[in-house]
């Protein structure tokens, strides 16, 4: 059932004098894009006769076939609590269509909603939950980002050694007030470093969400003179920032499917075939789960991200999927690879559709890994069959560009788009000389 329609819009938008209305897509990397009109207009927005230049935005398509349309998802209509509070500023989340009204294939809530609809065929609803952390970090006198901070803060300190508690109150404030339900935060391992943890919703709910998320936190950091970076890996020598995707199924009445009472870790079959989908794919789809050349800095061993593609059964916090312990409705999978760069849409409809694969081919995982994955020799990973994740972004195109069926679940169009951004990425990185090289190399040779 709808949560509003185009009267309660109108309604909401005259009793709370809202002036401007932000309508908001995302691009093929995960940057948010609005268009904004004032409430004149709103009548035009919500006939979805708003038109935008589809040719600036990169990814999209080319300047001959510019005109887009975005069509509002009226369920994401939010008022932003930071903004003023006369002629207040809200928002909502659109679809992206071409000028015969058929959806845009290069839009990635698109990608999400196919699959979505195939996991709704099967008798599925997907759901998921984050774990966001990002960093905060000063500014400088002219206002750019820095990577300092004062505070020295560990994991779960408190005030005052925890000097962004109440950063971490006013942006939880924020959240709520738009409907969000937190369940948890607190300060990460690094210094400077965040969590917090919003409630497990519906696919696409969690993607857009993942979406405000990142914005209201970069918003009510830059109110406190802090800017807040969504960055795999902004430091050398600490953790970096991770976004674990906690994800189960549910059948259509709402029961939690991957619960099974008789099975020794109350796994159900599908549960297990769901997530053999996942780590057969996983290599192919981590260039959408880890997409820059920074997130592979934070997939090394020693900083508590996973860099083996094997499963446990524990809390084994080397692995790549771990099963909580909760069981019951909260019977669950936690994907440990992906960080808060992703692109949401692409992300959680690869590991739906990588899950769904699982389960229509009855896959099998194979023997879950209960020790430290990193104190294994080489020889000892071979023999258990477990694989490396890609090491940079250069070997997971490589594994992208080998996976027919990422592009299958991609489309033609996000796929080689996609693909052509992260080679061109690739090939500047690749020509860079670093600081680390200078300062290694130069005196010596």
């Amino acid at each position: 059932m709808s949560k509003y329609s185009k009267e309660d819009i109108f309604r909401i938008v005259e009793e709370e004098d809202v002036e401007f209305i932000r309508l908001q897509f995302t691009d093929i990397f995960g940057m948010l894009k609005n268009v904004a009109i004032t409430k004149n207009m709103l009548g035009k927005a919500l006939e979805n006769r708003c038109m935008f230049d589809g040719s600036s935005i990169e990814g999209f398509v080319r300047s001959e076939e510019s005109d887009m349309y975005l069509y509002p998802d009226l369920d994401t209509f939010e008022i932003f609590p930071w903004r003023p509070q006369q002629g207040k500023v809200a928002r909502l989340m659109c679809d992206v269509h071409c000028p015969d009204q058929t959806p845009f294939e290069g839009d990635p809530r698109f990608v999400m909603k196919k699959v979505l609809k195939k996991a709704s065929d099967m008798g599925f609803v997907f759901h998921a939950g984050p774990e966001c952390e990002f960093f905060l970090f000063h500014m400088d006198e002219e206002g750019r980002p820095t990577t300092d901070t004062h505070e020295m803060a560990g994991y779960f300190d408190v005030a005052p050694i925890d000097q962004a508690e109440n950063v971490r109150r006013d942006m939880i404030l924020t959240l709520e007030e738009m409907g969000f339900m937190i369940e948890a935060s607190h300060h990460e391992i690094a210094p400077g470093q965040h969590e917090i943890d919003f409630q497990y919703a519906e696919g696409m709910v969690t993607a857009d969400n993942i979406m405000t998320f990142k914005m209201a936190v970069k918003a009510i950091a830059k109110r406190h003179g802090l800017h807040a970076t969504f960055m795999p890996k902004p430091k050398a020598g600490v953790n970096g920032s991770g976004m674990h995707i906690n994800m189960s199924l549910s059948d259509l009445t709402g029961k939690n499917i991957f619960e099974d009472k008789e099975d020794e870790l109350g796994l159900s079959q599908t549960a297990y075939q769901f997530m053999a989908g996942i780590l057969h794919h996983m290599k192919g789809m981590t260039i959408l789960t880890n997409p820059l050349v920074n997130s592979y800095k934070r997939l090394v061993p020693g900083y508590d991200a996973p860099v083996y593609v094997a499963w446990s059964a524990r809390s084994n916090r080397s692995s790549l999927i771990k099963i909580p312990c909760a069981r019951g409705e909260s019977t669950r999978i936690e994907l440990r690879s992906p960080d808060s760069a992703v692109n949401p849409y692409l992300a959680l409809a690869a590991c739906l559709a990588a899950g769904l694969d699982g389960i229509e081919k009855k896959m099998t995982p194979p023997e879950s890994v209960d020790c430290n994955g990193y104190s294994m020799s080489v020889e000892e990973m071979a023999a258990k069959g477990i694989e490396q994740l890609p090491e940079t972004l250069g070997e997971a195109i490589e594994a992208f560009r080998k996976d027919e069926f990422m592009k299958e679940v991609l489309g033609e169009h996000i796929y080689t788009k996609y693909l052509e951004a992260k080679e061109a990425e690739w090939r500047v990185f690749r020509a860079q000389v670093t600081d680390w090289e200078v300062e290694e190399y130069l005196y010596k040779y």
